[in-house]
């Protein structure tokens, strides 16, 4: 017999159900939902520099600290775009009540963003830090600082390379030259008392001045039949040269004033520089027009950020701590970093300032094994005297110094470097192992780097340079992931070194926010389970005492 079924009721759906008393947006969002982190925190600052910069007249204006909100609860969202910022004031119960049901579209959206905050971000990002410094969250004592590429939005086949550009100006330079070498040679009167300007010293009106004077020496020259043909064709390039040579220098020296000491840029984005970008999933490791981004951390929360155009991370560790001072009057008291950051300029930067620096330098950890530490090849494996200023090598034989030199690095920073040289290495029984040059053996010693790692190295393998070696990848290594991986910033969206420091302000902001508002959730989260807990106890106990004073009373209750 089949069983019956049983009643089924929905409730009750009418989506044209009229409410009497509509509800307020308020009373939708959670108590300790982030939107409302946001609007408390930015509510707290002070933005009249942002205001001020307002000229008034016309229409009413939007105002900024409404769309600060919007933009910087968008980025904690993983929401970057101008048009899906404007869709989501319309259609996210969130993003309504924060901006108090005003509707910006896109276009003011991008405008505040792009123009309005260029110079502004900064100050309103340091006060977000000053708060969390206050709550305990941030200290800016210790800092643990890295840097990572973002990718440009301009089309990465968009290159221009600065050896090309001086490839180019030379190779036009060869044909004007070669032109006033064959007009000299056939029209030597013409040109009798002119010079062709040095390579130094020539501009584009210069080029068209020489393309002239050679234009017309050739006119006023008779030639012989037999070139008359090669004269012909030396006028058709000079009439090219008329018209597109002083024109291409100039683009060639504008092009040379983008790239300032860069290598390259990108003609859609002139201030991104080609990088080399870690692999995509397709394996993919071309070149692609990027920025360098520098941050250093307490705690996971950002504390400073910078934006460069230069490839490497070892010329940046200055100018991004002269950056921290200059946004909070000081500078840390110790700072951790990988090895990328070890240099003898930036060893000499960090003692200068009182820093202690938690930098490791390059082969840190591979001079602690034993495959280095068997190597006599390795400078840093033989002894040295200091009392004697000499080198001993491998076989215990003398090297003096035979004199030093100095070189300038790319920020113009002069090392020293002292030449030691053995007395006698024929017939040696190491020489195989130990070098590979002709005669006897040369080394170079740069000493006050070489001072600087031995105290560096001290540093790193004591308990608190271990416990900084320790924290620092899950610290700053962890925030770029949150970033990037998590929260998919990992291309930008607007052109130009102010307007990406805009950008990344923006997505730090959204950050230290996001991580507030999550601490924030689960310490009240945590906190009503303990007074759960709390309240449970004493009931627990009284039940527990009538139980063993009244156990018949307690057993019939039961």
């Amino acid at each position: 017999m089949k069983k019956p079924r049983n009643r089924v009721v929905f409730k009750p759906y009418n989506p044209n159900q009229i409410i009497l008393l509509p509800p307020s947006l308020d009373e939708l969002i959670a108590a300790n939902h982030p939107v409302r982190v946001v609007n408390n925190i930015l509510d707290q600052l002070d933005i009249s520099h942002l205001e001020e910069s307002y000229q008034g007249g016309g229409s009413s204006s939007f105002h900024p600290r409404m769309l600060l909100k919007v933009l910087v609860y968008g980025y904690l969202n993983n929401i970057y775009s101008s048009r899906q910022l404007e869709a989501a004031t319309k259609e996210n119960i969130h993003m309504m009540w924060l901006c108090g049901m005003n509707r910006p579209d896109h276009h003011t959206i991008n405008r505040f963003r792009g123009q309005r905050l260029k110079g502004h971000l900064k100050e309103i990002f340091k006060q977000v830090v000053l708060l969390l410094v206050e709550s305990g969250n941030v200290s800016l004592k210790e800092v643990y600082t890295d840097g990572t590429k973002l990718e440009s939005v301009a089309n990465r086949y968009t290159f221009v390379w600065g050896r090309a550009i001086a490839t180019h100006k030379q190779k036009l330079y060869n044909q004007l030259e070669e032109l006033w070498r064959y007009t000299q040679s056939v029209a030597s009167e013409e040109l009798k008392g002119k010079e062709l300007p040095a390579f130094e010293e020539i501009d584009s009106e210069k080029i068209a001045q020489t393309v002239e004077q050679i234009h017309q020496a050739l006119e006023q020259t008779q030639v012989p039949e037999d070139q008359k043909e090669q004269k012909k064709k030396v006028q058709a390039k000079l009439n090219y040269a008329k018209r597109n040579w002083p024109m291409n220098w100039s683009s060639y020296l504008q092009s040379e004033q983008l790239l300032g000491q860069r290598s390259s840029y990108s003609k859609t984005d002139p201030d991104a520089t080609f990088m080399r970008l870690k692999d995509d999933h397709m394996q993919n490791g071309q070149l692609k027009p990027a920025y360098n981004w520098q941050i250093s951390t307490s705690n996971q929360y950002v504390s400073h950020y910078s934006i460069h155009q230069t490839t490497t991370d070892t010329t940046l560790l200055k100018e991004h701590l002269q950056g921290f001072q200059a946004q909070y009057q000081q500078m840390p008291e110790s700072i951790t970093a990988d090895a990328g950051y070890g240099s003898e300029e930036n060893y000499e930067f960090l003692e200068k300032h009182n820093i202690d620096a938690y930098v490791k330098f390059n082969l840190f950890h591979h001079e602690q094994t034993k495959q280095f530490k068997s190597q006599i090849s390795k400078v840093d494996n033989l002894y040295y005297n200091q009392e004697q200023n000499c080198f001993y090598c491998p076989m215990g034989q003398r090297m003096e110094t035979i004199g030093s030199f100095t070189k300038k690095t790319d920020n113009g920073y002069l090392q020293t470097i002292t030449k030691y040289q053995a007395q006698n290495c024929q017939g040696c029984p190491l020489r195989g192992a130990c070098h590979k040059q002709q005669g006897n053996r040369i080394i170079e010693v740069n000493h006050n780097l070489r001072l600087h790692k031995e105290k560096i190295r001290a540093k790193l393998n004591s308990d608190e340079g271990i416990r900084h070696r320790k924290q620092r990848p899950q610290d700053v290594e962890a925030t770029f992931g949150q970033i990037k991986s998590n929260h998919h910033f990992k291309r930008l969206r607007l052109r130009g070194l102010p307007k990406v420091d805009v950008e990344v302000g923006l997505a730090c902001i959204a950050h230290n926010l996001r991580k507030m508002s999550y601490k924030i959730t689960t310490t009240t989260k945590n906190h009503k389970n303990k007074q759960q807990i709390e309240l449970k106890k004493p009931k627990s106990t009284l039940v527990l005492k009538i139980s063993q004073q009244y156990p018949k009373i307690y057993s019939l209750a039961a």
